[in-house]
């Protein structure tokens, strides 16, 4: 059996009449940027997190630049982050001019590590970006609680956890700002870049509104100097179909991550330790991470028996050479350091079925035997 990491090619055959309606309509009406298609994404995608604002942007990476340019983070300032990332999460305070300062992952759920933020904090931090990885929400209440005491904005990374919740509440409005991506592979993905931005803060969106568009509402009327992050309305239309059924694809991702834990623990396999996360927490799997012993000979033995799988991610962002003028050690983050050469990303999406599954956890269980 073959069993692709992700499988975007069947999900766009079960929706390929509206998609194509969608971008003929496009096409027809020859609007392509920030349009009726744009606009009713927004309300909608807003809707959907239960915020009062969203913003379509050109990518996630924009996003994260757009959210901290708002909050006034500009050279000399600090923004705490988590080292357990993709780069784009740093690069959004690096665009600001900005310093990152990373703090080591937990251990159990491999967000940002809530007891280590606060020695992170020095008189130059603004703000402290939680990043929701593979879909698991980060511990929201201690880290507000934080940035409340050190007077911290709160801008939430979502770009892998759409739909997700903490507590009975929808990422994306727990922060003063929430960020997504809406890059093809993700949970809710366009089919090219895209990006987006939610608040609950007036006064933010509409200075997000207008960066995003060359500090523009009025055509040539330019109000701050800006940028151009706009959302295309092919993306928007693809996005626009795929909200239809992201609720749907979320309750598989769920059912296939519940399926997935429970095999693995009916195998017996000591060798792999599967997610885990707290009851009050509903994550939505953008990823199925577990960790494993002798990794390398497991990914050949998962390749040679056609299972496709990925790191995520094989290097912590201190000992990426992007950021080596910050200066960090290697061993500065011992969790982080340990835990790339452990996970292993297996294969993830809707559509899968439960013999793919089954085909999966066997596979591992046979490499172990």
């Amino acid at each position: 059996m073959n069993v692709p990491f992700v499988d975007l090619k069947t999900q766009y055959l079960g929706i390929k009449e509206e998609i194509l309606s969608e971008i003929n309509d496009v096409l027809d009406n020859t609007a392509y940027i920030c349009g009726k298609k744009a606009k009713k994404f927004e309300e909608d995608f807003a809707g959907m997190h239960e915020v009062k604002h969203a913003i379509g942007l050109s990518t996630g990476t924009d996003a994260l630049h757009v959210a901290l340019h708002a909050l006034g983070i500009k050279h000399g300032d600090e923004v705490i982050v988590p080292v357990n990332t993709y780069i784009a999460t740093a690069e959004g305070v690096s665009l600001c001019y900005a310093k990152p300062v990373f703090v080591d992952n937990d251990e159990k759920t491999y967000n940002i590590d809530i007891s280590r933020i606060e020695a992170a904090i020095t008189p130059n931090t603004k703000a402290i970006i939680p990043v929701h990885l593979y879909g698991q929400p980060a511990e929201m209440d201690a880290i507000l609680e934080i940035a409340k005491k050190h007077n911290l904005h709160v801008v939430e990374d979502c770009s892998q956890a759409h739909l997700a919740t903490y507590k009975g509440k929808k990422i994306g409005g727990l922060g003063i700002i929430g960020t997504f991506s809406f890059y093809p592979g993700k949970n809710l993905g366009a089919y090219g870049e895209g990006g987006g931005v939610t608040t609950n803060d007036k006064k933010l969106y509409d200075f997000m509104l207008r960066f995003r568009q060359h500090g523009s509402i009025e055509k040539y009327i330019h109000e701050i100097e800006g940028h151009n992050y706009r959302l295309e309305e092919i993306q928007a239309g693809v996005l626009n179909v795929k909200m239809k059924y992201i609720q749907k694809w979320t309750d598989m991702r769920r059912k296939n991550a519940k399926l997935y834990t429970e095999t693995f623990a009916s195998l017996g396999i000591e060798e792999v330790i599967t997610p885990w996360h707290p009851e009050y927490i509903d994550p939505v799997y953008h990823l199925y991470i577990i960790r494993v012993k002798n990794r390398e000979k497991l990914i050949e033995h998962l390749n040679k028996n056609g299972i496709q799988n990925g790191l995520h991610y094989p290097l912590p962002l201190h000992m990426q050479k992007a950021y080596s003028h910050l200066n960090y050690k290697p061993d500065d983050f011992p969790v982080a350091k340990k835990f790339a050469g452990e996970i292993l990303s297996i294969p993830m999406y809707p559509e899968m079925t439960e013999e793919m599954i089954h085909y999966v956890c066997s596979t591992i269980k046979k490499f172990y035997s």
